[in-house]
């Protein structure tokens, strides 16, 4: 009688696993939120123009869905005319602590965009850094990166059906 051949089935990743590298502890931040001097240019960039790290860091939370501009130009723009530009961060913070698993009340982000928005900007941003992103490529170039320069083709289109 032959042995049964053990099927070994692929192990799926969770949907908050990195593009690349490795992720850090589930459950925290891997830096601090008053921990704006571990990347001071950074720092700088978003205390002044914050509207270019927010665009960069949609661009990845969305997974490419949100280009870094439109948001960047929305998030201006919800400033400018109703200064409500921490509300539309805090979204997206509760969204990308949900991918990696990080635990924390809405309350507290809310808070946390409320009265030190632009330190809340720079956590996500190095969170993004050290889950493996290079946040400034945005999404696309960081799949090409993992790609090895190779860059995403789409796939030939189907029509449905037969025609003559």
């Amino acid at each position: 009688m032959e042995k049964p051949i053990p099927i070994r089935l692929p192990t799926i990743e969770p949907a908050y696993a990195p593009l690349i590298g490795s992720p850090a502890s589930q459950g925290q931040w891997s830096t601090g939120l008053l921990d704006c001097t571990s990347d001071v240019p950074q720092s700088c960039l978003t205390c002044w123009c914050p509207c270019i790290t927010f665009g960069q860091n949609v661009e990845i939370i969305d997974k490419g869905l949100s280009s870094c501009g439109v948001s960047g130009a929305l998030y201006g723009i919800i400033g400018f005319i109703s200064g409500f530009h921490s509300i539309y961060a805090f979204a997206y913070r509760t969204k990308l602590k949900r991918q990696f698993g990080i635990t924390a009340s809405p309350i507290e982000d809310l808070c946390t965009h409320i009265w030190c928005h632009p330190c809340a900007l720079c956590q996500e941003h190095r969170e993004l850094e050290h889950r493996g992103y290079d946040v400034p490529l945005g999404w696309y170039g960081n799949l090409e990166k993992q790609n090895g320069g190779m860059r995403m083709v789409n796939p030939p289109m189907v029509h449905d059906g037969m025609t003559r």
